[in-house]
């Protein structure tokens, strides 16, 4: 599955992306629980999209990350299409991109 191909709604998402870069995380609480939430952006060969980190997914994951997406979900905030891997999902981390050498440091 593409970024390009999802559609607001869907459900049972498998796709592998790399993740760009990562917004400061919030911190919340609901319901009694603490929760911890930041966006990131996310890319593959056919596009862009921003992806939900929830709680422990948030400390899984870095820029540069590949990371698989197994039965995730595709929902819509503020008018833009977003990937989480939602309640039933799962985020596993499948590589880094250790070939991006930081030249500007």
């Amino acid at each position: 599955m593409k970024i390009l191909k999802l559609k607001t709604g869907e459900g049972k998402v498998n796709i592998e992306v790399k993740i760009d870069s990562i917004e400061p995380e919030r911190a919340f609480n609901k319901f009694g629980r603490d929760l911890r939430v930041a966006n990131a952006s996310v890319s593959d060969e056919s596009g862009t999209m921003k992806m939900t980190l929830w709680n422990d997914e948030i400390d899984k994951v870095s820029a540069g990350c590949k990371v698989k997406i197994t039965n995730g979900f595709i929902n819509e905030f503020q008018g833009e299409k977003q990937l989480t891997a939602g309640k039933f999902g799962k985020l596993e981390v499948v590589g880094k991109e250790d070939s991006i050498v930081k030249e500007e440091t």
